[in-house]
């Protein structure tokens, strides 16, 4: 895009379509390649155009703040359906939980990237297919198949989630990476929030419980199911209308719980041999060892995407290697305890879908090291870390519709 940029600088409608497309990675290569047009005046209106960052808080036109409102109020509704329709809270929610938000985004990331009518059908099958699928599976309290089924389908919406946000530019590595970026800054923003929610609430009911009224039932069942719906859909609105909001938050949280994290995963692992705690015939600690996988290498893709908005440091990068080398180590371990256990009593569905999503991360793991190490040796930019994590992502997307679609029909619904 910097070539582009370079090429397209004294035309104004090159410029503005190449920032349309691709927003992010349009400011980045142009914030990069600055310093050698200082002297042009339409390089110094972008610039400003880019970075300028107001005092106030921009809440964006009257049209979209109907609509956000609007996607609130039926996230909220749809959470409300088991009181609506009697139906049982405990069959409706762990089915249907990523349908009160993740459909809402989707849609709003659809109008706010204008996409075509033939991709937003594909969205719009895809949530139907998804919701018919899951709410057809046998009500077997105990089916693994149906956890799995679950779980896993939260993961195929984020998907969709990341196809409406990429919108046009689905090949681009730099909007993967703004996706991923978007995730960590909704969980700040949802964060505080929430942080700001409760202690309303908690106002709120002490203020009515001195009056005399107690509406802690009402309130949880009502305002509290709307708040929570809305959280997620409020916070995206706000992150996008205004990027500085999380903007110089997100790369500081990156900056210091990656080594924090390094840290701990370290002194944990010597902590494990002390301890004598075996992952082979621990099947209790060993969930708990594949959600620190999950969790650590949540914060290195977070953690990537973050830097490559701005130079990274030789030490950040080393930082993030070591944390990918201590990470493969903590997969080798939960692999190798999962083969075990599959040796020792067979292949069932959990079995299956551990080792199936151990084997993936560790060769995204094993990929992104590499590159690391390519980065700390001066051979590459971070950018290189980047463009492997997002070339990866539909590998994990393909995985999570054999576990969400085909596992029931494989293992009999067990």
């Amino acid at each position: 895009m910097k070539e582009e940029i370079r090429a397209g600088i004294d035309d104004a409608t090159r410029l503005e379509k190449m920032y349309r497309s691709n927003s992010a990675g349009f400011k980045q290569a142009f914030n990069e390649i600055y310093p050698e047009l200082t002297d042009r005046q339409v390089a110094a209106y972008w610039y400003e155009r880019l970075n300028y960052e107001g005092d106030g808080i921009n809440w964006g036109t009257g049209r979209e703040l109907v609509m956000i409102i609007a996607a609130s109020l039926f996230a909220g509704l749809v959470a409300k359906l088991p009181a609506f329709l009697h139906l049982e809270e405990d069959f409706f929610y762990p089915r249907n939980v990523g349908f009160v938000v993740f459909p809402v985004l989707s849609a709003y990331f659809a109008w706010k990237n204008k996409l075509p009518a033939g991709k937003v059908t594909a969205i719009a099958a895809v949530t139907l297919i998804a919701v018919l699928f899951i709410n057809s599976l046998p009500d077997v309290k105990t089916s693994d198949t149906l956890i799995l089924s679950c779980m896993h389908l939260l993961l195929l919406l984020w998907s969709v989630l990341g196809f409406a946000f990429v919108g046009e530019a689905g090949n681009n590595e730099e909007k993967r990476l703004a996706y991923l970026k978007y995730n960590g800054d909704l969980v700040v923003i949802t964060a505080l929030i929430l942080l700001a929610g409760g202690i309303m609430t908690g106002v709120t009911i002490g203020l009515f419980e001195l009056i005399g009224f107690h509406i802690e039932k009402f309130y949880f069942e009502n305002v509290g199911v709307f708040g929570l719906a809305a959280a997620p859909i409020v916070g995206t609105y706000l992150t996008r209308a205004n990027p500085q909001l999380v903007g110089k938050v997100s790369p500081v949280i990156a900056k210091i719980f990656s080594p924090l994290v390094l840290v701990m995963l370290v002194v944990y692992l010597i902590a494990i041999v002390y301890a004598n705690k075996d992952p082979y015939n621990d099947r209790q600690f060993l969930i708990v060892f594949n959600a620190l996988l999950i969790g650590v290498m949540a914060i290195i893709f977070f953690s990537v995407a973050e830097s490559t908005k701005a130079t990274k440091s030789r030490m950040e990068a080393w930082v993030l290697l070591l944390l990918a080398f201590v990470t493969i180590v903590v997969n080798g371990v939960a692999l190798s305890a999962i083969l075990f256990r599959i040796s020792e009593g067979g292949i069932t569905p959990n079995r299956a879908a551990v080792l199936g999503g151990n084997v993936l991360i560790l060769v995204n793991l094993v990929l992104v090291t590499v590159k690391l190490f390519a980065v700390t040796s001066g051979k590459a930019g971070i950018n290189v870390v980047g463009k492997i994590i997002t070339f990866y992502l539909p590998v994990y997307v393909v995985w999570t519709v054999i576990v969400t679609f085909v596992f029931p029909f494989i293992f009999g619904f067990k």
